[in-house]
């Protein structure tokens, strides 16, 4: 296939928003002979059709749904831009774009990127939340400046990026104060036969919880699985289960959610990595939130054994 013609594109998109040759012709002020012809020329370029005609009328084909799909996506990032740069441009602020991989607890998420906002000349965030290969899939297009997740790139995905470790951190359980009350002892031999929230099968530290319930030959009885951190908060909130949480954001937990710790471990911990296309990182965003996730967030210290609170 030839370089793509974006004039073909667009003529082809208003077609499709129009619902045909005659109204689309009307839009861009052209003869619906004109039209036609270069939407022919278009769809020869392409080696597909992109309509099929039905009676007197046009009905886009499956390849023309396809099509149109990526033109959504082009001309409304254009008209973004137009609107840009008709503000003034001291309006006009830098942006900031960051993926987070829904594995990622919220208020560790907002800890991480909370320094990016105190910056002298604070950038415009703009957070997409979603599974970690689809994240990666838009940083490698450049449509993101950084991925916050809770593992390194693996050597699978076909992405050239870097995985920074911003830090980890050990686990709390929580429950509210009736199930405490209830599973009350020696921690975490406490958690043998208690209901238990675990997160799921996309979260990193959930093999590594489980391998820990193993080698202490405790076996908490699951009660549920959630990939959203927040929903199986909102479980452990209702009395549903006891939960882990990062242990850096413990009082924010508790807070959060009214429920009390019944212990922690430094043997079980949550990581978690800034992932670019830069091998060093340099954009002054990424750099306040990798300076201050070391220094406050998880400030290097030795690690806690397990303890009750």
């Amino acid at each position: 296939m030839s370089s793509l013609n974006y004039k073909h594109l667009y003529y082809f998109w208003v077609v499709a928003k129009a619902g045909g040759i005659a109204r689309a012709s009307e839009r861009l002020h052209l003869t619906p002979q004109t039209v036609s012809g270069q939407l022919s020329l278009f769809e020869s370029t392409l080696g597909y059709k992109l309509f099929d005609r039905v009676g007197r009328h046009l009905e886009i084909s499956d390849m023309g749904r396809l099509v149109r799909s990526y033109a959504d996506d082009i001309f409304a990032l254009g008209e973004e831009l137009e609107g840009v740069m008709r503000r003034p441009a001291e309006s006009r602020m830098p942006q900031f774009r960051v993926g987070v991989s829904d594995a990622v607890p919220k208020s560790v998420a907002y800890r991480l990127l909370e320094p990016a906002v105190r910056m002298p000349e604070p950038p415009c965030i703009v957070c997409r939340e979603g599974k970690l290969a689809s994240l990666l899939a838009e940083l490698a297009v450049h449509r993101l400046d950084i991925v916050i997740a809770d593992s390194p790139m693996s050597s699978a995905v076909s992405v050239k990026g870097f995985s920074h470790l911003l830090g980890e951190s050990g686990l709390t359980f929580f429950a509210t104060v009736e199930l405490a009350r209830k599973h009350r002892g020696p921690f975490p031999y406490c958690l043998d036969g208690a209901p238990m929230l675990l997160p799921g099968e996309d979260v990193a530290v959930r093999a590594r919880l489980k391998q820990w319930f193993e080698k202490l030959q405790i076996h908490p009885r699951v009660v549920g699985e959630f990939d959203d951190g927040a929903l199986q908060k909102a479980f452990g909130q209702g009395g549903v289960g006891i939960f882990a949480a990062p242990s850096a954001i413990a009082k924010e937990v508790g807070q959060q959610y009214g429920v009390e710790a019944i212990g922690h471990t430094g043997e079980v911990t949550e990581q978690f990595y800034a992932i670019s296309v830069e091998r060093r990182l340099t954009h002054p965003a990424v750099i306040a939130i990798s300076s201050s996730a070391r220094q406050q967030l998880f400030p290097q210290s030795t690690r806690r054994k397990s303890g009750s609170r």
